[in-house]
């Protein structure tokens, strides 16, 4: 199978055994402690194997932005198949549809391989958690071989059950408001909060480069950006 195939493959036999309690927050940091259970690799090769691979972790979910699907490709960090999974989704919704995401960044904890069919591992994860009560704990069934594009599928699919309550937490603020250019106000208003950051040192010029490239407005920011450094 060629990348996509497998990502289909992968996104088509991934199910959220135990998803989060509460949506991501609005105006927030979200973390949301995972356990992606797999088969192993190698299970098709052996005979009678009862193992589970059990990878722990943690995804850092930041305040969401309002974007178009080309950020994608700058969105994803801690995944090894991040840049074919954002080409995927590039190419199935298009790269001028506007939408609400999230920068994540995936801090893997654990892997341990434990002697017991997948079933009983995920009893015992359940069992763990509804003693934690942890509301953004999750259990992830996923494949063994891709397993972070199960878990970008799973994040992609959270995000969009937490969609409807951001989206009206951020209409109430004016935050949706496109102006005559077509940038919404909330990401005028990330723009304008990145100025005094760099001046300050708080934050790398980069990285507001970066905000005004990706939006198209260096052009009309150029002048503010270099008087940041005392020239024109």
């Amino acid at each position: 199978m060629d990348a996509e195939e497998k990502i289909r493959y992968v996104m088509g036999h991934t199910e959220v055994l135990r998803p989060p309690k509460q949506a991501l927050a609005t105006f927030g940091t979200s973390n949301i402690y995972y356990y992606l259970v797999t088969e192993p690799s190698y299970a098709e090769l052996v005979d009678g194997v009862e193992e589970t691979v059990v990878r722990e972790g943690r995804v850092t979910a930041e305040r969401p932005r309002i974007i178009t699907p080309s950020y994608l490709i700058n969105l994803f960090e801690g995944f090894e198949h991040g840049m074919e999974y954002a080409e995927f989704m590039l190419r199935a919704y298009g790269p001028h549809e506007p939408g609400l995401l999230y920068r994540y960044k995936n801090e893997p904890k654990e892997v341990n391989i434990v002697s017991h069919p997948l079933n009983v591992v995920v009893g015992n994860l359940n069992e763990q958690l509804d003693r934690t009560g942890d509301p953004l704990a999750a259990i992830i069934k996923g494949v063994d071989e891709m397993w972070d594009v199960s878990l970008m599928k799973f994040i992609h699919d959270f995000t969009r059950r937490s969609l409807r309550s951001n989206v009206i937490d951020l209409e109430r603020k004016g935050l949706l408001d496109m102006d005559s250019a077509g940038v919404p106000r909330e990401a005028r208003d990330r723009i304008e909060g990145l100025f005094p950051q760099v001046r300050e040192g708080r934050r790398e010029p980069s990285e507001l480069k970066m905000e005004l490239d990706r939006w198209g407005l260096f052009e009309e920011y150029e002048d503010r950006f270099f008087s940041l450094f005392g020239k024109r």
